[in-house]
């Protein structure tokens, strides 16, 4: 991410919530926000994976995706999930993707969590 003002609502975002958890309408209104900036930016699967992550949230009123395993992922393989990380902490994990999104290692589970946003949505 190369803008200022979308490092810095990125940031804005995180520290809002490990302050205050998971707040829908602060954190679906942030992200459609950073939304735009990456568009602008043309990041598309950037711009993907936030507007699944604010549907996510707005539909389900929390974050149910678990984070990807550490091991690394080759691309063609699927990254096994953990279930113990809370909503939040997969969360901010995500985030933290985003914030490098050119790296080769943040894009493969970018795409891990847009694999799992769409198989949540099938399933429920």
């Amino acid at each position: 991410m190369n803008n200022i003002k979308a490092q810095k609502l990125l940031n804005k975002i995180q520290r809002d919530l490990m302050r205050n958890g998971i707040i829908t309408n602060t954190l679906v209104n942030d992200l459609k926000e950073l939304r735009t900036l990456v568009v602008e930016e043309g990041q598309p699967l950037l711009a993907k994976t936030i507007r699944l992550t604010y549907e996510h949230v707005d539909a389900y009123d929390s974050f149910n995706i678990g984070i990807p395993e550490d091991d690394p992922v080759e691309e063609g393989e699927e990254a096994p999930v953990q279930e113990e990380a809370t909503g939040q902490e997969s969360l901010d994990y995500l985030l933290s993707l985003m914030a490098d999104p050119s790296n080769r290692v943040n894009e493969l589970e970018l795409r891990e969590y847009v694999k799992a946003f769409n198989e949540y949505a099938e399933e429920n």
